[in-house]
């Protein structure tokens, strides 16, 4: 008879006041086969009659007793032989009655082991437990509810389906693990919905679904149910080949683009579209087809995760498994990536696991508690960014985190993951005074936990996905970033380059007459080059708030500006490492980047401007064609200095080499706008080197000087060669001559 303490007064309280962690005692059908008694109770807020209807036609529909005005009811069935099924019908003073089935007939999804896998932080689907699904249980269909708030005193789930009632439909706290889960039946894909919580100090709030796949537009914070399973994929061919491929010898040249100012729809300007996005769809065609003409092989996107404010450009995430709402639903990202897929041309998101805002609907204070981030505010919030730094020793948290980067590579079969601010979470004092920060265990600046879960993210991610790239934004010298987990590193596949690129854009902004007392800017990044493996980003943070755009930091005339942009292009493509370049900078643009508006393409009406673009699909042509570019980008064997010592000139020249030394190219650039004939240089071979690209080309919108189409080797000594070749250096201008083997 234990069952039956469901019916004193305490506990149809704890229901009415939001109170219960386990409904499921009170609520729904209770059935004693002592006595025979079937018991049915339910809570509707503000309705004005319930009836229960049986299924079996052979039992009458009976009206629900009133136990509260505020809604609890209550109906007791005699000398049944088992509980039944049935719907309930509500009747509110206004509109007509709703047929309901009881959630609290149902059972939920999730497991004991579920549980456990979650609580000891390895259970890496758990976007498929949590957040809203839609199920069929008994025959019925629904969508189950399932949050993480251990420090809650109750949960419910409110939408329009409940009024937005706080208490109506409160979820089950199971097993009081601190996960509430609760199926409502007959919900359905578009339900906007919320969880309301309930803290230990009475205070009730809404949160959005940490785990919804889809959300409202901005600046509505609503989550929206969505079956992301039904979208058919056509990129079988592309998952194929990407299990065997081996990005170290590949070619890769990044195109990174932030999908709302790329290009701008101004003929479609209004509401909801105030800001004229372009859609997933129609950046599908336009962008794949910008990018397989100008010849790069990924495309890198700023994060597409939701997040409240346009101005982040994506990187203040409120809801991280969903893509945002503004450019269309899942399924047209889906179709995004797939299109790209289609067209050979590979997909890296930006993730942001080293912080979170602090927007009041978003998983900030989830519970009435930091549960996603570290307690202490000297650990916890980065003052700088005003945001909260996630807590990497809770193993829930770990889940979370390790979980999305899976469900991307799942779900949506992106190739890569750009994890961003790397630094940030590798060091406790990072961008934090004296007394700001806490050191670890044994005194020092690491972050011990945030170093084991990056470790475990790479780990975790390459066992599940071969072929995909885990790529860090990482802004200091800790060593061993690229280095294999079981070898002491922390497992990532690339990292930036940031030192090369803040060497390089300070040496070119220079005006030519001072480069040469500045000439280890170019040749110092050699020195670690193959420390790690390295891109070389050209990226947004570079042309933004008053750095001016890429084009606007080179010195001189017009001319001499495009001269430096294609010669920093063609030591760019000649540096070992991958390449990365952001949208604007293949064109020249004068403006930097902008957010709110759209790259300015209309540059390309100039002659000018269409010759540099040129100039890059060219260079990224020959990068992919040409093996001796990137088959050892990360190996010291695939380059070598010719000239690194002529200061005085501004005038240096390198070798790359394939893996099997049977390609040679080189490069010799004159980084001043004095033209040098006969420039002697030491080449490894005697023979014949045509000239297969020229920055100074009349094609790209230079002078016209050259070689003829190559040089001939002579016998003469130069440094440590035997051979040498004498070549017309163009005023700011690169060359690249290809041995020819006789």
């Amino acid at each position: 008879m234990d069952d039956f303490k469901i019916f004193t007064k305490d506990n149809v309280s704890k229901i009415i006041n939001f109170e219960d962690i386990n409904p499921f005692h009170i609520l729904g059908p209770h059935y004693n086969k002592y006595t025979r008694e079937l018991y049915i109770n339910c809570y509707f807020p503000n309705s004005v009659e319930v009836r229960v209807k049986p299924y079996d036609k052979s039992k009458s529909e009976v009206k629900m007793k009133k136990i509260n005005k505020a809604g609890f009811y209550q109906v007791l069935y005699e000398n049944e032989d088992g509980e039944f099924n049935y719907k309930l019908i509500v009747k509110y003073p206004e509109g007509y009655p709703l047929e309901k089935e009881d959630p609290y007939a149902f059972s939920r999804s999730i497991t004991d082991f579920d549980l456990y896998l979650m609580g000891e932080g390895n259970h890496f689907r758990t976007y498929e437990k949590y957040g809203a699904k839609v199920r069929i249980k008994d025959g019925v269909k629904g969508v189950e509810f399932t949050v993480w708030a251990p420090n809650a005193k109750a949960v419910c789930v409110v939408g329009d389906f409940n009024y937005w009632t706080t208490g109506s439909y409160p979820l089950e706290n199971v097993n009081g693990s601190g996960v509430w889960a609760l199926f409502i039946p007959e919900l359905d894909e578009g339900e906007v919905y919320k969880f309301a919580l309930k803290s230990w100090d009475n205070h009730i709030f809404m949160k959005s679904d940490p785990y919804a796949f889809y959300t409202e537009l901005r600046p509505k914070t609503g989550s929206v149910v969505r079956n992301i399973d039904n979208y058919k994929w056509n990129d079988s061919n592309w998952l194929e080949k990407r299990q065997n491929w081996n990005f170290l010898s590949q070619p890769i040249s990044i195109y990174e683009v932030h999908l709302g100012s790329w290009k701008k729809d101004y003929n479609n300007i209004g509401f909801p579209n105030e800001w004229g996005f372009k859609s997933y769809v129609q950046l599908a065609y336009e962008l794949v087809d910008y990018v397989k003409k100008t010849g790069y092989t990924l495309i890198e996107l700023l994060p597409v995760m939701e997040h409240p404010l346009d101005q982040s450009w994506g990187y203040q995430v409120l809801n991280y498994y969903a893509p945002t709402s503004r450019y269309g639903t899942p399924e047209d990202f889906m179709f995004f990536v797939d299109y790209c897929h289609q067209n050979d041309i590979g997909v890296i998101l930006d993730w942001v696991p080293a912080h979170f805002p602090s927007d009041p609907h978003g998983i900030a204070y989830f519970d009435d508690t930091q549960i996603y981030a570290y307690q202490s505010w000297k650990k916890g919030y980065h003052m700088e960014w005003g945001t909260f730094v996630f807590d990497y020793g809770r193993n829930e948290v770990i889940n979370f985190l390790i979980s999305n980067a899976l469900f991307w590579f799942d779900k949506y079969h992106v190739d890569g993951l750009r994890v961003d601010a790397v630094a940030s979470m590798l060091y406790l004092d990072y961008s934090r005074k004296d007394g700001e920060w806490e050191p670890n265990i044994y005194g020092g600046r690491e972050n011990l936990e945030a170093i084991e879960f990056l470790k475990k993210l790479n780990v975790i991610v390459h066992e599940y996905y071969k072929g995909v790239l885990m790529i860090a934004e990482e802004s200091t010298a800790f060593g061993g970033v690229t280095l294999p987990v079981y070898l002491g590193g922390l497992g990532f596949d690339m990292k930036w380059n940031m030192g090369w690129m803040h060497d390089f854009l300070e040496y070119f902004s220079l005006d030519p007459i001072y480069r040469k007392y500045h000439h280890n800017k170019i040749t110092f990044s050699l020195w670690y080059a193959f420390s790690e493996n390295f891109i070389l980003p050209v990226s947004h943070d570079e042309v933004v708030y008053g750095k001016k755009s890429l084009f606007e930091k080179m010195p001189g005339d017009k001319f001499q500006k495009f001269a430096n942009l294609r010669m920093f292009f063609t030591l760019m493509f000649g540096h070992p490492g991958k390449k990365l370049n952001f949208m604007g900078n293949d064109i020249g643009q004068y403006n930097e980047w902008n957010s709110e508006s759209s790259v300015d393409w209309f540059v390309l009406d100039y002659e000018t401007h269409g010759k540099l673009n040129h100039c890059v699909r060219d260079l990224n042509i020959i990068y992919k064609n040409y093996r001796a570019l990137h088959e050892q980008d990360f190996r010291s064997e695939g380059f070598e200095w010719i000239d690194f010592s002529d200061a005085d000139n501004s005038v240096i020249a390198f070798m790359r080499r394939s893996a099997d030394w049977k390609q040679i190219l080189i490069f010799t650039f004159n980084l001043t706008p004095v033209v040098r004939d006969n420039y002697l240089f030491g080449v490894p071979h005697p023979g014949f080197y045509s000239e297969i690209f020229n920055s100074d080309a009349l094609e790209y919108g230079g002078s016209g000087l050259g070689n003829s189409g190559g040089v001939n080797s002579e016998p003469t000594r130069r440094f440590l060669r035997d051979h040498s070749i004498r070549a017309k250096l163009p005023p700011l201008a690169a060359n690249i001559f290809l041995f020819e083997q006789y």
